[in-house]
Formats: structure tokens, sequence, C-alpha cells
């Protein structure tokens, strides 16, 4: 595995609140994030950090295409976000996993449901291979004897294990998890980032927003500070030794 493929190459960046799907910016468009450059490499792992409105969430939601690109140079998992047409956000969203701090799990069905219509909905076909990456992923993740139970009846960090599954069915480059340990306890918490080494070690690279900086003393990496409408990376870890 090259360690220095790149997964994410922002260059000159701003990021824009806007109103609708215009490609141009308007004078009511709001600044979020300007000057990003941002680089990450296949196998890393990267933290999102700052305040509440500081601008995680939108870089993350501009990474995976639900906010426009209008200013600057972006490319994710290979594509080119500028470039990117409505019709080509599905396939962008296939390299890469998702995990959302709500979880998102679709309640009137069980944990192997949950991972078998996605996989149906993107592109998998042969009933035989589905069933085989779902016992793959859900082996991974520690859930291999709960596929038959409903999301309600899951633990929280079971649930955000089940989302952290759905994330990997496709065997993406990249997971963007939001706030991914927020709603949970410390040891489950702890669990979680047990598996984002062990999915980075094989090559899958995590860019991930917390407000937990007890996370980032434990499991020191690369760390991005929000403020002010910028982003830089700091030495926090370093910090916390002296």
């Amino acid at each position: 595995m090259d360690r220095n493929k790149s997964v994410i190459e922002l260059r000159g960046v701003s990021i824009y609140h806007t109103d609708g799907e215009s490609k141009q910016l308007n004078k009511e468009d709001e600044l979020v994030l300007s000057d990003v450059n941002l680089s990450v490499s296949e196998g890393e792992m990267v933290y999102f950090i700052g305040r509440v409105g500081s601008g995680k969430s939108t870089l993350l939601k501009t990474l995976y295409a639900e906010v426009q690109l209008l200013v600057g140079e972006g490319s994710v998992v290979g594509m080119d976000l500028r470039r990117l047409k409505r019709s080509d956000i599905p396939y962008l969203r296939r390299r890469m996993g998702i995990v959302f701090q709500d979880y998102r799990l679709l309640d009137d069905r069980n944990v192997f449901y949950n991972l078998y219509d996605v996989m149906r909905a993107t592109g998998w076909k042969n009933e035989s291979d589905i069933r085989h990456r779902i016992d793959e992923v859900l082996n991974l993740v520690g859930l291999q004897t709960k596929a038959y139970k409903m999301p309600h009846e899951l633990s929280g960090g079971e649930q955000q294990r089940l989302v952290i599954a759905r994330a990997l069915l496709n065997s993406p480059r990249l997971i963007l998890a939001d706030e991914p340990t927020g709603n949970l306890d410390p040891v489950t918490a702890d669990g979680i980032m047990r598996l984002f080494r062990e999915i980075t070690a094989k090559g899958c690279a995590i860019v991930m927003s917390t407000h937990n900086t007890a996370l980032i003393e434990q499991y020191p990496a690369r760390t991005i500070m929000f403020s002010k409408g910028h982003i830089s990376e700091i030495d926090l870890a370093t910090s916390f030794q002296d």
C-alpha cells in the first residue's frame, strides 16, 4: 500500500453557506472558511477540532459533496469536486464511508438488512457476494452475533459499530466521521478508536471531527484546528506532554 497516495487534496479553497444549487456565489452567501489547504494520504488518521460553528462539519459536507465547492481546487478519492455533476455524487460516495453522530439507521430493518439494502442500492447484485461481505464487515466491527437484532436492541456503541460497518461495505479509501464518539461513554468511545486504528492500518484514511481532546491524547494523530474562518495544523499531542 502506497501510504503517500492522496485521498484528499484541497488547494486555495474557500467554503460558503450558499442558498440553493447555484454554481456562482451571491452577495448573500456566507463565508465559512477561507484559504483552506489540506492533503490527506491513504492510511492516515486526521482529527478536526474547534468550537461549535467553526466549520468542521461544513468542510466534511464539502468533502462528500453535500456543500458545493465553488472557490479553489479540490479532489476527493480521485474525483474533482469542482467538476462534479449532481449525477456523479453517488459514485463519489461509493468510494468513501460516512459515519454520522446520529447513526441514521433504518429502524424498521434489522442489522443484516441495514447493510443489505445499502449494498443493493450501491450496485451489488450477487446474493452470495453480498452475504459474504456483510459477514466480513460484521466480524470486523465485532457484531457477528447481532445480524438479526433490530437497531433499538443494540447499545449506543453497537449502533455506532453498525454505522462503521455500513461505511466499510464498499471497501472505501476514506472514511469521514462527524463526532462519532460524541454520544458514547469513555469505554465505548475507546473501543471505537481501537477499531479506527485497525481500519487505518489496512490503508483506509479516516478524517474525524471531535471535541474530545482526551481521545487525541490517547490516540495521537494529525490534528487540524478550525478557528476564525481558517484551518491550521497543530501539534496538540505534544502540548499534552508540556
